[in-house]
């Protein structure tokens, strides 16, 4: 989870258990639309659903053996939903920042008694395989909005899943590749081009951002999958808040070195990280990291050598 940052240094602020294992939470939020969609709005964005869900977590369809791996705890986006009196079938819209199994596992669950299955294929394991078995669509009704980049990474073979093909798993994509809406946003960095200490985008935040749906944008953040992006919005008390994937998945990787040792592009993800708390800082965004344990929001401030600190927000 820390890369090249040596034990010695991040475990003086990142307790371990037994195994050596961090503790990380699977963060999601639920998006209820407050106002009616302008109609010019509503032109340009038909699909304007009123309830949005950002990140779905692992899932249920992990078996003892495999969970232990990660000690992850029983717990589900299912539960969650049902915790808050939600109907996942009410959920229009869901947008992953990428799909490695810990953000776009929930996307299916499995089937309960009685049900037949909307996909039949290889179980998820992270060791020896497991028998096909069946899964459900968890959204029945939602389109799921991910980077084109990532789907493809994901799915495809040859692309970047032939160097991680344990944390891309089956039953939980091709099953919506149906409901799936490939976006493509501009590029951070030009493809092909040398990334350096420091760099920021090559265009305006502004012009790199994607709305997908009425008040709900997306952004490409390289570095942790090619594809990975952000998620923005405006809340109810009119903050930016920017949904914070694997770039700095907790507070404990506010450190321009500390990149996880499973990015693609470890370096890319560093300088990622410095533009993206730049942007933060400028505008004032509030930040919820993806993996962060408790309390997950946070505003950006500059330290006053070069580099970022973050301060606690309210949720």
């Amino acid at each position: 989870m820390f890369g090249l940052i040596p034990r010695v240094v991040w475990s003086r602020s990142a307790p371990v258990d037994e195994k050596g294992r961090i503790t990380v939470q699977h963060n999601c939020l639920l998006l209820e639309r407050l106002d009616d969609v302008p109609v010019e709005l509503a032109k340009k964005h038909p699909h304007a659903p009123k309830l949005v869900l950002i990140e779905t977590g692992t899932g249920n369809k992990l078996d003892a053996k495999n969970r232990e791996i990660f000690a992850l705890g029983e717990r589900s986006i299912i539960d969650a939903l049902r915790e808050v009196n939600c109907d996942a079938k009410d959920i229009g819209g869901v947008c992953v920042t990428h799909l490695h199994f810990d953000h776009a596992g929930g996307l299916t669950r499995a089937c309960e008694a009685g049900e037949t299955p909307d996909w039949f294929g290889p179980s998820s394991s992270f060791g020896a395989a497991r028998a096909d078995a069946g899964v459900k669509r968890t959204f029945a009704n939602a389109r799921l909005y991910v980077q084109r980049r990532e789907w493809l990474d994901a799915v495809e073979p040859e692309a970047a899943r032939s160097v991680m093909t344990r944390t891309y798993f089956a039953d939980h994509l091709l099953p919506m590749e149906e409901m799936t809406v490939m976006v493509d946003s501009p590029p951070a960095f030009a493809p092909g081009s040398i990334v350096r200490k420091g760099d920021e985008p090559m265009i305006p935040q502004e012009l790199r951002e994607t709305e997908v749906m009425p008040g709900v944008f997306v952004f490409q953040v390289p570095g942790h999958t090619f594809g990975q992006q952000a998620v923005r919005f405006v809340d109810a008390k009119g903050r930016s808040v920017v949904f914070t994937p694997d770039v700095m998945p907790t507070a404990w990787h506010v450190g321009q070195a500390y990149s996880l040792a499973y990015d693609v592009e470890p370096f890319v993800s560093s300088v990622s990280r410095g533009w993206l708390l730049a942007e933060a800082s400028r505008r004032g965004w509030v930040l919820c990291l993806d993996h962060e344990a408790g309390h997950c929001f946070f505003t950006v401030k500059s330290n006053g050598k070069g580099w970022y600190e973050l301060e606690k927000a309210e949720a």
